[in-house]
């Protein structure tokens, strides 16, 4: 069977031109924020992208078809879609909801595979997956596929509810460089820092796509992780958040909640321990990750 794929045309005009271009997913959209704060975020994402002077490029599946680059409307549709009827997409699940014509949201390892093949270089998130506490042996297709796809992703290191000393061991165990957008210590999702060191410090948008642009050179096989702290203004105090991460995962456990459920479970439950801290801090590095991502992308297409 041939692959369905449709890039928009301003996604494709940029591409054929070599404009700076960055992915985004679409979980936030469905299985990340409520409505209608998943479809704000989701276009002030593709604002900040606009801002930095790129073109955004929002995927997901739908009816089977790879869309690259999908309208405000399908925004919408997909963030008022009946829960349940949105597959969560990661690698395991492309072919599935590509061969069963199912709509399917983009994790961070799909919209990797996807901006690979399209050949976009620059993606934008809020925090990859990572292992699970308490659970060395959940350990997220996110990070695997950072060992084997080639694509820069921006995000504010790995989601705070996960065990981040494990979360780096298995990305260097991949490869992957794991750089400090104006920090010397990886963030921590609702926090700015942790006591965790990066392999290697940023200052400017320049200087991470040196990087990219040297990976190139050498033929690398494996992602980069650009890890940018949380707005001051909007950072959660780091014992507000983990004791918040504690009761939410005591709770998934209680409950029996596993596997890929148990992100949404806790982050949900994090946003109402913290009467909704977490969330706005979720949502303002959502918006200025996509604004760094943005800069990096045109600070590449400048080469």
């Amino acid at each position: 069977m041939s692959l369905a794929l449709h890039i928009s045309n301003n996604v494709q005009q940029a591409l054929d031109s070599r404009q700076p271009v960055v992915a985004l997913e679409s979980t936030l959209i469905t299985h990340g924020l409520p409505y209608p704060l998943n479809v704000e975020t989701a276009l002030a994402m593709e604002a900040a992208v606009r801002g930095a002077g790129a073109v955004p490029a929002t995927m997901a599946v739908l009816r089977g078809e790879i869309s690259v680059g999908i309208s405000s409307q399908q925004i919408e549709a997909l963030a008022q879609s009946p829960a349940g009827s949105v597959r969560k997409c990661s690698r395991r699940d492309l072919p599935i909801a590509i061969a069963l014509k199912q709509d399917g949201a983009t994790t961070v390892a799909c919209t990797m595979i996807i901006a690979e093949k399209v050949g976009i270089k620059v993606f934008a998130t809020g925090g990859i997956g990572g292992v699970h506490r308490g659970q060395p042996h959940d350990v997220s297709a996110d990070l695997l596929e950072f060992g084997r796809t080639h694509v820069a992703v921006v995000s504010s290191g790995a989601k705070s509810i996960l065990d981040l000393p494990l979360t780096l061991e298995v990305l260097e165990t991949q490869g992957v460089p794991v750089l400090g957008y104006r920090t010397d210590k990886l963030p921590a999702f609702y926090s700015a820092h942790t006591d965790l060191p990066v392999d290697q410090r940023v200052e400017t948008p320049e200087e991470a796509a040196a990087i990219i642009r040297a990976a190139d050179a050498l033929g690398a096989m494996h992602g980069i992780l650009i890890a940018v702290p949380v707005p001051a203004e909007h950072e959660l105090s780091a014992a507000v958040a983990e004791d918040a991460i504690a009761k939410a995962t005591v709770e998934a456990e209680a409950a029996g909640i596993g596997g890929k459920d148990i992100t949404p479970f806790v982050l949900g439950r994090v946003a109402e321990l913290t009467q909704g801290a977490s969330r706005a801090a979720n949502i303002a590095l959502l918006v200025n990750n996509a604004r760094v991502a943005g800069e990096i992308a045109v600070a590449l297409c400048r080469s």
